[in-house]
């Protein structure tokens, strides 16, 4: 577009753009210690401020609904992932009881755009209340469901009209294309002069591992060294730039990966995390040309720009046994996955396979997610700070930030009060005649600017699994397992479980939690399990 058809929007109203990226580990992108080649979001990092305790929710559905609603998932209807396990579950959509941050600015006057991956309805064919278009959105271009081919992109739609596969062209590339229409829907909404409210979704790097050659060529080689020593460089990189402090502690190596050294098959799993890599580097790419669309337009210094992962890196290793692989996508309400010429994929990890194809499916397993969470333990599911850990880069550099690493804890809550306080944009208050509930979070605005942190409890509970977080404390379990006590200013990777020591701290957290959950309508997880054993099963 040329310049002189181009209005610039009221500098008054600053645009926001949110980008998330899906099931990428804390340690990942190079400005949090990484190896891998992120020179765009390090950019943004380098034009705005850090968060070393920000927080998503452990799993996909569960964070995009409380990204995009400021409340806890479980207030939304997503509390696990989009299965329909009601009544006596979740829901699985967006219920009417929340509005998003996009029906909101999109009352204020701001034009509304999402790219990418939804995964907030369990329907995943026809639109309904709780597809984007429905939720705020005047512009989609994105996937319904929650994974599935980078080349071969099914469940694709253009706002509410699917897009069949025969008109992807050979070069399609899901990650790509995503960041193409992001940056034609910022260009658009320049031409029009009005300030935008933009939603960018990626699946990258979630599996399955599928690359383009050329990305794949600039990974070659660089974890040669294994996942041993390269979580130890991570460490001392987080502990030079600040993201780690002096005497943080490395989390010992999951006891369930062996030493790369003892790895027996150590070519294939170097493929896995080359594929994955390339993955991040494709994402940090389209991430440039987002960020190009806003410097042709003028609007880059009055576009607040948020970026982070929706949980920890993840340890699932995909299976190629039929009855689990059929279990697996029915949970995840993933179409049955075809290469290009009609067949199956090939589906699981096992050397046999290798990753990175159009006609494979496979993940990059725990090894490796125990490297992209560096220096953490645990992973996607779990609320231990290897599944909840995400990094948030912030940038407005219109904004007055100061800049640099920031520590105070925060969490997905806290970022609808934040964007509303930065844009004077009011949250709903109803929606369709319901009273909505009022925003548990808190504005991160005046400590992104230097300023003093709002001191505030934090609080998880994802399939059973739970935590509380008070200022240095922490209180975590995995469902079944007893509280664990962790002092986090001295202990983030959660080593030395002091639950023994202060049974008074336990249980006054534990007290708090439970008012918490019981507020915002947490099940317990025996209850869920047994709703969903209750329900007819979903076609695969």
């Amino acid at each position: 577009m040329s310049a002189d058809t181009t209005q610039i929007p009221d500098p008054a109203r600053p645009n926001v753009l949110v980008i998330l990226a899906d099931d990428m580990g804390y340690s990942d992108v190079g400005c949090y210690g990484g190896e891998i080649g992120t020179p765009h979001i390090d950019g943004l990092a380098d034009r705005g401020v850090r968060l070393t305790n920000f927080y998503n929710t452990a799993r996909c559905s569960p964070s995009r609904a409380s990204l995009l609603t400021g409340l806890h998932p479980h207030q939304t209807g997503v509390a696990e992932l989009v299965n329909n396990d009601g009544p006596a579950g979740y829901p699985g959509s967006l219920t009417e009881r929340c509005a998003t941050l996009a029906e909101a600015f999109r009352a204020a006057g701001y034009r509304t755009h999402m790219t990418g991956k939804w995964h907030l309805s369990n329907e995943r064919e026809q639109p309904d209340g709780t597809w984007p278009t429905r939720r705020g959105f005047d512009r989609f271009w994105g996937t319904i469901s929650g994974a599935g081919s980078y080349f071969q992109t099914t469940t694709l739609h253009d706002g509410e009209i699917p897009i069949p596969l025969s008109e992807l062209g050979e070069d399609f590339y899901y990650t790509d294309e995503i960041g193409s229409h992001a940056a034609g829907a910022i260009r658009d909404a320049a031409a029009h002069g009005q300030p935008f409210f933009g939603y960018v979704a990626f699946t990258a790097p979630h599996w399955p591992l599928h690359a383009k050659d050329e990305d794949l060529a600039n990974t070659r080689g660089r974890f040669d060294e294994g996942w041993d020593v390269l979580r130890t460089r991570r460490h001392r990189r987080q502990i030079a730039a600040g993201i780690c402090a002096e005497n943080a502690t490395l989390d010992d190596r999951d006891p369930a990966v062996i030493a790369w050294d003892d790895e027996p098959e150590q070519k294939w799993q170097l493929q896995r995390m080359e594929v994955y890599a390339a993955q991040v580097q494709a994402m940090d790419r389209a991430v440039g040309r987002i960020l190009a669309a806003l410097d042709d337009t003028g609007q880059r210094d009055n576009t607040i720009v948020v970026f982070l992962s929706d949980n920890g890196g993840c340890a699932e290793e995909l299976s190629s046994d039929p009855e689990s692989a059929q279990r697996f996508r029915r949970h995840h309400l993933i179409i049955p996955p075809r290469a290009p010429d009609g067949t199956p994929m090939r589906v699981g990890n096992t050397p046999e396979i290798r990753p990175g194809t159009a006609d494979t499916y496979t993940s990059y397993g725990r090894a490796w997610a125990n490297l992209s969470n560096t220096p953490f333990r645990l992973y996607k599911r779990w609320v231990h700070e290897g599944g909840i850990s995400t990094p948030l880069i912030v940038s407005w550099p219109n904004g007055g930030f100061s800049g640099g690493v920031l520590d105070a804890p925060h969490q997905l809550t806290d970022i609808a009060p934040t964007l509303f306080e930065a844009t004077e944009v009011q949250p709903l208050a109803e929606r369709n005649g319901r009273t909505l509930p009022s925003l548990p979070g808190v504005s991160m605005l005046d400590v992104l600017r230097g300023g003093q942190a709002v001191e505030h409890d934090l609080f998880w509970e994802h399939i059973g699994n739970a935590a509380i977080r008070v200022g240095r404390w922490k209180l975590v379990h995995e469902y079944g397992s007893p509280w664990e006590l962790y002092d986090l200013a001295s202990d983030r990777s959660e080593r030395n479980d002091l639950a023994g020591e202060y049974p008074d701290r336990v249980q006054d957290l534990a007290a708090r939690w439970q008012d918490w959950a019981d507020a915002v309508g947490v099940l317990p997880y025996n209850q869920v399990l047994v709703a969903r054993a209750r329900m007819p099963r979903q076609p695969a």
